[in-house]
């Protein structure tokens, strides 16, 4: 899917999204990511949904989010709370939703201001 033309004023912005690849600002990239409005993260581990662990969500509280978006793929799939609770007890939201969801959800909570990341994984 490709998206309007940009309206932010400041930080990354998912211009499209199609199985295997998301369009951040003008990079194609092509295995998962995490991206908030400063920062690629292309290192991100899991490349399958069966692949994440609490540690790697764990990991994601250090980038000091206010609310975690997780893209889960091509479709919505909720994994094992006890990888999550790391989130929960700092406090920090989570949305589980289909990567490309995610993606148009990043674009909005980031236009807002939010201190939001998505953890995406590829379609």
């Amino acid at each position: 899917m490709q998206f309007s033309p940009e309206t932010s004023i400041a930080g990354h912005l998912i211009r499209a999204y199609a199985p295997g690849r998301i369009t951040i600002n003008k990079e194609v990239v092509t295995a998962s990511v995490v991206l908030t409005r400063e920062r690629i993260l292309h290192d991100w581990p899991p490349a399958r949904f069966e692949d994440l662990s609490a540690p790697l969500i764990d990991a994601l509280a250090d980038l000091d989010p206010e609310v975690v978006l997780l893209g889960t793929g091509a479709t919505l799939r909720f994994p094992d709370p006890r990888i999550l609770t790391g989130l929960y007890r700092k406090g920090i939201g989570l949305e589980v939703m289909d990567t490309a969801a995610a993606c148009r959800t990043f674009n909005i909570l980031s236009d807002e201001g939010r201190r939001v990341i998505a953890a995406l994984l590829m379609i």
